[in-house]
């Protein structure tokens, strides 16, 4: 599934950001930056995405 979410991050990002954290304030966020252009709406999904798999792989103590 985390290969699809960065595709989908890279070709229409508000869709891999909704999959990853579902309806909220990231996704609004990373809405208003597509509208400002593909490159920043993609920088922030993939940003977004990273951080929220990175927090899962993380142990706990």
């Amino acid at each position: 599934m985390k290969p699809l979410r960065y595709l989908l991050a890279l070709v229409i990002p508000p869709v891999g950001v909704y999959l990853t954290y579902g309806f909220g304030q990231t996704l609004i966020i990373n809405i208003l930056l597509t509208f400002l252009g593909w490159l920043p709406g993609s920088i922030h999904a993939i940003w977004a995405i990273s951080k929220r798999e990175e927090n899962f792989d993380r142990p706990t103590i």
